[in-house]
C-alpha cells in the first residue's frame, strides 16, 4: 500500500526538486510533471512526482494525516 503525502517543491535544478514535508526534504524527478514550479504541491511516488495537486486540498491532506498521526501516540 502506498500513502499519498502531499509534498511542497521548495527548490528546482534541472528536472529535479526539492521537496517539503514539514521541514523534511528530499529530491524528486519533476520529469512528469508539466511546468512544475516552486510553491507547487505534488505527490510523489518512487522519486518521481506525479501529479500536481492545488494547495488548499494538500493542506487538508496534511491536517488529516497529523490528526491521524496524533491519534495514533496516544
Amino acid at each position: 500500500m502506498c500513502l499519498a503525502i502531499p509534498s511542497k517543491i521548495v527548490e528546482i535544478e534541472d528536472s529535479i526538486g526539492t521537496i517539503d514535508v514539514d521541514g523534511v526534504r528530499r529530491k524528486a524527478s519533476l520529469l512528469l510533471i508539466e511546468d512544475a514550479r516552486i510553491g507547487d504541491y505534488v505527490i510523489v511516488h518512487a522519486g518521481f512526482a506525479i501529479h500536481k495537486i492545488d494547495e488548499s486540498v494538500a493542506m487538508e491532506s496534511l491536517a488529516i494525516l497529523r490528526e491521524a498521526a496524533s491519534i495514533l501516540d496516544d
